[in-house]
C-alpha cells in the first residue's frame, strides 16, 4: 500500500512540470527546467542546436582562441563576417554571402567560375564572351563586340545606326559618296545591301575586285617589244598583255597568282638559258617588263601580302586597300636584299586608284651585264677621281679604277605611283654582301641603278660595312651594289719594276733557250722542259711588254688571248717539271717523258682552255684597262684556276724532292754537317721554286699588302732571270760549255767557280746522285 502511494505522488510531480537534471532521461539535457535533445551531428549550445564543426571552442583561461570563421570578443567566439573585409575576398565581380562560421560567394551577371558557389580558394569569377559563345542578341548587319559582364553590338561596314534602338540601316554608297566607282564614263555602281558593286566600263578596269574604283587601263604598254619577240621574254609580254586585255574589256576574273607564277618561271627559264644576258637591251628589256608586270599583277592579288620564291628569281608584294589613301611605313624583303619606303610615297600625290602596291623583285643569277653597261658609269668615276686628284695636289701616288663588278642581287622596286624619277623622300635599300670585306683604297662599294641599258648611280647615296651596303635613293628602277677596283698605290714604281725586270728576263730567257737547245752535252728530259718553259715564259713575257697596256684599241682581245696560252703553257710545263721530279725521286729508274706526251700535256692542254674559254665567254678577253682576262663572271678563273691546281700539285712534289734528298743524303755521308745538309737544301729549293711557279704564290696577298706587291712583281718579272741564274750558271755541265764556247772567241784565265752545281741535265734516264764526299745533290 506505501509503495502505490509513493509511485501516486511521483507521477504527479512529473506531470506538474517540475524536472531535476538527475531526472533526465539518458542523452537528454536540461535547459530552464525542461529536458532537451539535439539531432545527431548537432550540439546543445545555450538552448540551442548548432552544427559541431561550426561550434566554437572555450577560451582556455583567456587565450581567446576560437575555431576558423570565429572570433574571440573577450568573453566568448562570435561569428566572422568575412564579406565585410576591406579587399573584397571574393575577388572582382563577384558577391559575397556570409554564414554562420564560413562565406560563399556567387559571381555576378555576365561572369561565371568553375563551380556555382564557391570561396576565394576554390575559384574565381571570369568574363562570359557572349560573342564567341554565340548568346548575343546582334544582328546580322551588326558586329558584337565583347565588354566586361555584358556585350556591344555595332553596325557592320556598309550600315548605319538606326533610330533609337533599332537594328542597322543600310547605306546606299552610291549615292553617299559620289564617284566611288568613278565617273560615270569610268563606271556604273549598284547598291548591294551592307555593300556595293562597280562595273567598269570598256577600257576601265579594277582589277577584279568589284568595291574598287574603275580607272583607265591602257594595254598599250604590253606589246612585245621588237628585240624580244622571239624567245622567253616575248612569251612573258603576250602573257601580260592577253591579261591586261582581259581585265580591260570588263572581266571580273582575275589571275594574278597564276600570272605572278608564270614571270616567275619564265624569268628563271631566260636566266638560266643565258640568252640575252650579254645585250644590254634584252637586260632592259627583262627588268622593265618585270616592273609592269608588278603593277599588273599587284591589285589582282587577294591577299594583302604575297612572297614567291622561285630558282633563280624571288618577289614580294604588299598592297593597301582602301577608299583613302594608306599612311605609315612599308617594308619588303627578300633573302639578301630589302626594300625601305612609306605607303604615302607609294601612293603618290595623283588621282587615288583605290589600292596602292609595293613590290620588290629579286634576281638571283643576274650577276654580270654586258660591259658596254659600264662605261658610262666608268668614266664619270675616273672624272670625279681626277677631279680629287686636282684637289689634293699633295699625293704623289696615283688611284686608278681597273674593275667594276656586280657583288649583288640585282632587284627591282616599284610601287603604283607613277611618277617616280624624282621622289619628295628617299627610298632606303639594303644590300647583303656575299663575302665581308671593308673598304679601302683599292676596294669601294657603289650603289647603281639601271639607266636605259646602262649603269649609273645619279642620285643615290650609299653608305657601307663590312657586311651591307645600303643605297639611299631619290627615285626607284632596278639597283645593285658595285664593287670598284683600283689599282694600289705605287703603281707607276711597280711599272717601272715589272718593265725592268721583264727586259731582263727576256735577255736571259733567250741566253737559256739557246743553251738548253744548242748543248747537246746536257740533253735530256729536264732540259726539255727547261727549254719549252724558257720559250713560253719568253713569249709571254714579250707579248706582254708590248700589248698589255692595248686597252680599248684593236687586238687587245687577241692580246690577252695569247697572254692567257703561254702562260697556262709555261704552268703546264712547271707541272711537268714537277711530275719529273716525283718520278726521278721515287721511281728512280725509267723516268724518261715520251716527248709526244710532254707536247701535248705542255702545249694541247692550255690551248683546250683558252678555246673553251674564248667560245664560253668571247668578251671575257680584254678589258677597259689592260688586254687580260675579264673579273666579270668569274672569268679570271679559266687562268687562277689551272695555276692554282699546278702550285698545289708542283708544292707537293717539291716536299717529296726535299725529304727523298735527306734520305740519301743520310745514307750516303751520315757525318755529313748539318750545315752543309741545309746549304744544300736551301739551293735545291730555290732553284725548284723558279721553275715550279712557287713564287706566284705571293699573287695571292698582293692586293693587302703593298710589301707583297713589290715581292710578287720583282719574283715574277725577274723568273726567267732566276731560271738563267740557277740552272745555267749554277750549273757545272753549262759553265763547261761556256767556257768551250768563249774559249772559240778568246782564251782568257779560265775561273774558279764553286762546287756547288745544279745540273739540268742530269740525266733523265739515270736515278737521283748525290757527292758522297759533299753531299750535294744534282737536282
Amino acid at each position: 500500500m506505501e509503495t502505490q502511494v509513493i509511485l501516486l505522488i511521483l507521477g504527479l510531480y512529473l506531470s506538474s512540470g517540475v524536472q531535476l537534471n538527475a531526472q533526465c532521461p539518458k542523452g537528454w539535457t536540461l535547459h530552464n527546467r525542461k529536458c532537451l535533445k539535439c539531432p545527431d551531428g548537432f550540439v546543445l549550445n545555450e538552448g540551442k542546436c548548432l552544427d559541431k564543426s561550426s561550434q566554437p571552442r572555450n577560451p582556455r583561461q583567456g587565450s581567446g582562441r576560437c575555431n576558423e570563421g570565429y572570433v574571440y570578443t573577450g568573453r566568448e567566439c562570435e561569428d566572422e563576417n568575412e564579406c565585410v573585409s576591406v579587399d573584397p575576398i571574393c575577388g572582382p565581380n563577384a558577391t559575397c554571402h556570409n554564414t554562420i562560421g564560413s562565406y560563399h560567394c556567387t559571381c555576378e551577371t555576365g561572369f561565371k567560375s568553375s563551380k556555382e558557389k564557391f570561396t576565394a580558394e576554390d575559384s574565381f569569377c571570369k568574363d562570359i564572351n557572349e560573342c564567341t559563345d554565340k548568346t548575343h542578341t546582334c544582328e546580322l548587319s551588326q558586329t558584337c563586340f565583347n565588354t566586361p559582364g555584358s556585350f556591344k553590338c555595332v553596325c557592320r561596314d556598309g550600315y548605319r545606326q538606326g533610330r533609337g534602338d533599332l537594328a542597322c540601316d543600310d547605306i546606299n554608297e552610291c549615292e553617299t559618296y559620289p564617284g566611288i566607282c568613278g565617273s560615270e564614263s569610268e563606271g556604273n555602281c549598284t547598291n548591294t545591301r551592307g555593300s556595293y558593286t562597280c562595273d567598269c566600263r570598256p577600257g576601265h578596269s579594277n582589277y577584279g575586285n568589284r568595291q574598287t574604283k574603275c580607272t583607265k587601263l591602257s594595254c598599250d604598254g604590253y606589246e612585245v617589244p621588237n628585240e624580244q619577240a622571239v624567245g622567253g621574254l616575248g612569251r612573258l609580254w603576250e602573257k601580260m598583255r592577253k591579261n591586261c586585255a582581259g581585265l580591260s574589256s570588263g572581266g571580273g576574273d582575275t589571275a594574278g597568282q597564276g600570272l605572278l607564277e608564270d614571270m616567275l618561271i619564265g624569268t628563271d627559264e631566260f636566266l638560266s638559258s643565258g640568252q640575252g644576258v650579254d645585250d644590254s637591251r634584252q637586260v632592259t628589256g627583262l627588268l622593265t617588263m618585270m616592273e609592269k608586270a608588278m603593277m599588273l599583277i599587284g591589285p589582282q592579288m587577294k591577299q594583302n601580302h604575297t612572297k614567291m620564291e622561285s630558282q633563280h628569281t624571288e618577289a614580294e608584294l604588299a598592297v593597301k586597300r582602301g577608299r583613302t589613301p594608306p599612311t605609315g611605313p612599308v617594308t619588303l624583303s627578300t633573302e639578301n636584299a630589302s626594300f625601305n619606303t612609306s605607303w604615302e610615297m607609294a601612293a603618290g600625290n595623283g588621282t587615288y586608284p583605290g589600292f596602292t602596291v609595293a613590290a620588290l623583285v629579286s634576281y638571283k643569277s643576274l650577276d654580270s651585264t654586258p660591259d658596254s653597261s659600264f662605261q658610262a658609269l666608268r668614266e664619270k668615276m675616273e672624272e670625279e677621281e681626277r677631279r680629287q686628284k686636282q684637289q689634293e695636289e699633295q699625293e704623289e701616288q696615283k688611284k686608278v679604277l681597273t674593275e667594276l663588278q656586280i657583288i649583288s642581287n640585282v632587284v627591282t622596286a616599284c610601287v603604283s605611283n607613277p611618277d617616280t624619277h624624282k621622289l619628295d623622300q628617299n627610298v632606303s635599300l639594303t644590300f647583303k654582301h656575299p663575302q665581308e670585306r671593308n673598304e679601302s683604297e683599292s676596294l669601294r662599294y657603289v650603289c647603281v641603278f639601271w639607266d636605259r641599258d646602262s649603269w649609273s648611280q645619279h642620285g643615290c647615296v650609299s653608305s657601307s660595312t663590312s657586311t651591307h651596303t645600303v643605297c639611299s635613293c631619290n627615285h626607284l628602277s632596278s639597283f645593285a651594289v658595285l664593287m670598284a677596283l683600283y689599282d694600289i698605290k705605287h703603281t707607276f714604281e711597280l711599272q717601272l719594276i715589272t718593265w725592268i725586270g721583264l727586259t731582263v728576263s727576256l735577255a736571259c730567257l733567250f741566253v737559256c733557250i739557246l743553251t738548253f737547245g744548242l748543248c747537246r752535252s746536257i740533253k735530256g728530259t729536264r732540259t726539255t722542259i727547261h727549254l719549252h718553259l724558257s720559250l713560253c715564259l719568253f713569249l709571254a713575257d714579250l707579248i706582254f711588254l708590248c700589248g698589255i697596256s692595248r686597252a680599248q684599241k684593236a687586238g687587245c682581245g687577241l692580246v690577252a688571248g695569247l697572254l692567257h696560252y703561254f702562260f697556262l703553257a709555261a704552268f703546264s710545263w712547271m707541272l711537268l717539271e714537277g711530275v719529273q721530279l716525283y718520278r726521278m725521286v721515287v721511281l728512280v729508274f725509267h723516268t724518261t717523258l715520251r716527248p709526244a706526251y710532254m707536247m701535248a700535256a705542255g702545249y694541247g692542254a692550255p690551248l683546250a682552255i683558252v678555246i673553251i674559254s674564248a667560245i664560253a665567254y668571247p668578251q671575257g678577253y680584254g678589258t677597259d684597262q689592260h688586254c687580260w682576262l675579264s673579273l666579270q663572271r668569274g672569268f679570271i678563273w679559266a687562268f687562277f684556276g689551272p695555276v692554282c691546281i699546278i702550285i698545289f700539285l708542283n708544292a707537293f712534289f717539291l716536299i717529296i724532292t726535299l725529304w727523298k734528298l735527306a734520305e740519301k743524303l743520310t745514307s750516303l755521308n751520315p757525318d755529313l754537317s748539318n750545315l752543309q745538309m741545309i746549304k744544300g737544301f736551301t739551293m735545291t729549293a730555290m732553284a725548284q721554286l723558279c721553275v715550279l711557279g712557287g713564287m706566284w704564290i705571293f699573287g695571292c696577298f698582293m692586293f693587302q699588302n703593298v710589301a707583297m706587291a713589290y715581292l710578287f712583281t720583282i719574283l715574277n718579272s725577274l723568273q726567267g732571270a732566276l731560271i738563267f741564274l740557277m740552272h745555267c750558271l749554277m750549273s757545272k755541265p753549262v759553265r763547261d760549255e761556256y767556257a768551250k764556247f768563249l774559249s772559240g772567241i778568246c782564251t782568257p784565265e779560265k775561273r774558279r767557280y764553286p762546287e756547288y752545281t745544279s745540273n739540268p741535265s742530269s740525266n733523265s734516264q739515270q736515278p737521283l746522285k748525290s757527292n758522297s764526299s759533299t753531299g750535294q745533290s744534282q737536282l
